[in-house]
């Protein structure tokens, strides 16, 4: 029987510089190709955010809550190529460390309902799984049955293929420490928490959706829902700093690292 795949989420914030538009940040894609390389995990499936790719497009056009005009058919060409320009460069990464890796285009194979996936034709991924290969995803701007288009986040992305292939784990490489009980940017009282079961993971996300800042974890909050229902057919979830070296290879290796575990109970 083979081993069960590893879902590896590597955050825009990572792998794009935030503070430029379109802009790439090679060091951290090449030490992350390297780290990845060194692991030799068996089945491993990759997906990655678009940061300073994706985000500022998809803002300038407000794609995210579907079709509105025929301005923003242009926006979801221009957001969707440039996450195939940002996937070419992690591939481009992977297979200069030997990694067999694929670029699988999400806006080709799903369609969501209201923003959540509903269909997708899974065999291609499945079949590359099984071959050898490392399949690379990413956020990408996406047909949906009820907006007219939308954008799906690399975080559903990874949590629904967590479950769709029975993952043994979903790591998640952003680039704080993990899950904090408050903003650490902010308070510098944040404390870091390092294992949390599924009921205190949902304590969390009551506590954060009351807390004054509409988001106290700079996006925790959604991780957190979008890793839930994986972490419900027990699929453990990490949360990791992929900003900072060799985390992502001691993760990847099961290896001790400073972060957020999340299992069911």
């Amino acid at each position: 029987m083979s081993a069960k795949p590893v879902v590896l989420k590597l955050g825009g914030s990572v792998i794009t510089r935030k503070e430029k538009p379109l802009t790439p940040n090679v060091p951290a894609m090449k030490r992350l190709a390297r780290e990845i390389s060194r692991a030799a995990v068996s089945r491993l499936v990759l997906i990655h955010g678009g940061g300073s790719f994706g985000h500022p497009l998809a803002k300038q056009y407000n794609l995210k809550k579907g079709y509105r005009d025929a301005s923003q058919l242009l926006g979801f060409s221009k957001t969707h190529q440039a996450m195939v320009t940002l996937n070419k460069m992690v591939v481009d990464a992977l297979i200069q460390r030997n990694i067999p890796a694929v670029g699988l285009q999400p806006s080709s194979c799903m369609v969501t309902k209201s923003g959540r996936i509903r269909l997708m034709e899974d065999k291609p991924l499945k079949k590359l799984l099984e071959s050898g290969f490392v399949p690379v995803l990413y956020g990408d701007t996406v047909l949906d049955l009820d907006l007219g288009f939308s954008i799906l986040s690399g975080d559903q992305l990874a949590a629904h293929l967590a479950v769709l292939l029975n993952a043994s784990r979903v790591i998640m490489g952003i680039d704080e420490d993990g899950l904090y009980s408050s903003d650490p940017k902010v308070d510098s009282s944040a404390r870091l928490i390092s294992h949390a079961t599924l009921r205190e993971l949902k304590n969390m996300q009551r506590a954060f959706k009351s807390a004054k800042t509409p988001d106290v974890t700079g996006g925790m909050l959604g991780k957190i829902t979008e890793l839930t229902p994986a972490v419900e057919r027990g699929v453990s979830a990490l949360i990791v700093n992929a900003a900072k070296a060799n985390n992502v290879y001691k993760a990847l290796k099961g290896e001790g690292v400073v972060g957020t575990l999340i299992e069911k109970e």
